[in-house]
């Protein structure tokens, strides 16, 4: 009875060591902020248009990218331009401020990573500061938001019209039809 207790004991704490996760996996987004501007008269918002510079990291510090040294990079949030960590961290920003957003795999690159920079299941560590913030327009909220609507009730539509047309046309006695059967019998004859 002891010795099954104690295989109990050591299977238990083999599966709990199997079963930990790495020290530095993240499993959500977290975003801090480093600078905050005096006064914030504009928050970003899906649909605007931030002008960023940024500077991304592995969690062993090695960076993998940066626009520090090129021009700043233009991110309409929900446009999916950028890894949806990084767009999820520009939400509610301001104009002139810094944060660091360190972004789970999930919301990165995945299990597949990104040969040869990023390996599978990576951790990324972004520190972005916020140049600009364009708000959305209401010509770009109507494009955004109101077409797609507008094209997704035009399509049943259109291929309505177009079947309905297939139809009347299809079912529709043809006078060609007729005069070619009436030549194919006086040939006949």
């Amino acid at each position: 009875m002891k010795s099954a207790a104690i295989i109990l004991v050591l299977l238990a704490s083999v599966t709990c060591v199997f079963t930990q996760e790495e020290p530095n996996a993240v499993e959500e987004l977290l975003v801090e902020t480093l600078v905050s501007p005096e006064s914030c008269l504009v928050r970003s918002a899906m649909g605007d248009t931030l002008q960023i510079h940024y500077t991304g990291k592995l969690m062993d510090g090695k960076v993998i990218d940066t626009s520090v040294t090129r021009d700043p990079l233009f991110v309409e949030l929900g446009k999916k331009t950028v890894i949806p960590g990084l767009e999820q961290s520009l939400i509610g920003v301001c104009e002139g401020q810094k944060i660091k957003a360190t972004i789970p795999s999930h919301l990165a690159y995945g299990k597949r990573g990104y040969p040869p920079t990023i390996p599978g299941d990576a951790v990324l560590e972004f520190e972005v500061e916020v140049l600009a913030v364009a708000q959305q327009t209401r010509w770009q909220r109507m494009v955004n938001e109101v077409f797609p609507l507008v094209c997704l009730a035009l399509v049943p539509t259109l291929l309505g019209l177009v079947g309905l047309y297939l139809y009347k046309k299809a079912s529709a006695p043809s006078s060609q039809g007729r005069k070619k059967t009436k030549d194919k019998k006086s040939k006949k004859k």
